[in-house]
């Protein structure tokens, strides 16, 4: 649980400032004071420059890699400090970092106006139903569950040749047609806001602060990704081992995913159910374990193209530790059943209170559902499925591999 003692016992000493495009004299007296008074100050290039001849502090820029900041800062603990960050800190800024490396009471915080709440105004959007995502360092892949027929979203960009980027992966999910907005140093001097659509040809000399607001129009090409659980079939890169719509459906069902939690997915083959486990909600994560070289490559190529890059895929052959995965939520085993040790990996794996869900379609996988079932207690269902099919110069239905479905509880 979180804590409820204080974090800092000396007081604050280390200021994080939100820096507009505007510069010092936009500030509050209550921030300029501070940077008058401060003996160091750290951010980047961009920032330092409009504070020069401010302060007479030492001006440090970000160290790079990045990683090093804290260290650095680390150095100047006691002496009044500033971080100078984009608008508002904690707006996929530096803020968390900061909070989660020295605590909250060793922070004083200034936050100016958002670069949300500046592209909101120019646009005339209502920020609660916008969608926020950054490219600064995170892959353009993550954005493809957003893309949804008229969404609104705000993107965040790495330098001056991230609109262009966008545009290309716009039109090559069959969104060609959506209105970009470029939004280039808000409220500064340089301000610029430019109207096109996908595509088209990108301006060149784009400022390097921008960033992009996107109305979605979705081509009858585009394929988007259903709120529901059981996507289609033909999504999935697979070679037969492919949990299907209907019982990947059902199986997401069971497992039933909360914000934040982590899922096994053992024996993952195409990484179908993991995927979706991820597509529930940002936060979710999945560590998945496959044997098959070749089917660890296309669960990543799966992850990628459904817009969940982050999917961690591990390859061994099960049962076997996994020391080194985080303890799990829940965990699916929709391969191996039948093999000895692999459902008692997974189960003794849960935290208390989590929940394993496992399938079967052999005799041998079936038997070993009903030992668990027996030995852990949960419930066993059976899933059957026709679909419609020719026969000859009729149609009629075939029946699927009816699935033997076990759902237990680990006990808290």
């Amino acid at each position: 649980m979180p804590s409820l003692a204080s974090l800092s016992e000396s007081g604050p000493w280390l200021t994080v400032i939100g820096l507009g495009e505007d510069g010092f004299e936009a500030l509050s007296r209550q921030a300029q004071r501070a940077i008058v008074q401060a003996d160091h100050i750290m951010g980047g290039t961009r920032h330092l420059s409009l504070i020069e001849g401010k302060s007479d502090a030492q001006c440090l820029p970000w160290p790079s890699p990045f990683t090093q900041s804290m260290q650095a800062l680390e150095a100047c603990a006691g002496k009044k400090t500033v971080v100078l960050a984009s608008g508002d800190p904690f707006c996929f800024g530096v803020g968390t970092q900061l909070v989660a490396h020295f605590g909250r009471d060793a922070l004083e915080i200034l936050p100016a106006r958002s670069c949300v709440t500046l592209a909101c105004s120019r646009l005339g959007w209502a920020a609660q139903e916008v969608s926020i995502a950054s490219l600064c360092g995170r892959p353009i892949a993550r954005l493809r569950p957003l893309l949804q027929r008229g969404a609104r979203l705000l993107v965040l960009s790495a330098d001056e040749a991230t609109p262009a980027q966008l545009a290309s992966w716009l039109t090559a999910q069959g969104c060609g047609h959506s209105v970009l907005h470029l939004l280039e140093a808000l409220d500064g001097p340089r301000e610029c806001v430019r109207t096109l659509r996908a595509c088209d040809a990108i301006p060149q000399n784009l400022a390097r602060l921008n960033m992009i607001g996107v109305e979605v129009v979705a081509g009858p090409e585009a394929e988007l990704l259903s709120l529901s659980s059981g996507l289609p079939d033909r999504l999935f890169e697979h070679d037969g081992q492919l949990t299907k719509q209907e019982i990947r459906a059902v199986t997401l069902s069971a497992l039933g995913p909360y914000p934040g939690q982590i899922l096994w997915d053992l024996g993952a083959g195409s990484g179908s159910v993991g995927i979706e486990w991820m597509l529930r909600h940002p936060a979710n994560r999945c560590f998945a374990v496959e044997r098959a070289p070749e089917r660890v490559s296309r669960i990543l190529r799966n992850a990628e193209h459904l817009g969940v890059p982050e999917l961690h895929v591990e390859q061994h052959a099960l049962p076997c530790p996994l020391p080194g995965l985080p303890v799990p939520d829940a965990v699916f085993v929709g391969g191996g059943v039948g093999v000895p040790g692999v459902l008692d990996l997974g189960w003794s794996a849960l935290k208390p209170g989590g929940c394993l869900v496992a399938n079967a379609v052999t005799l041998e996988g079936e038997q070993r559902l009903f030992q668990a079932f027996k030995e852990w207690g949960g419930a066993l269902s059976r899933i059957s499925l026709e679909r419609l099919g020719p026969i000859g110069d009729v149609f009629g239905f075939r029946p699927a591999m009816t699935v033997t479905q076990y759902r237990g509880v680990r006990p808290c």
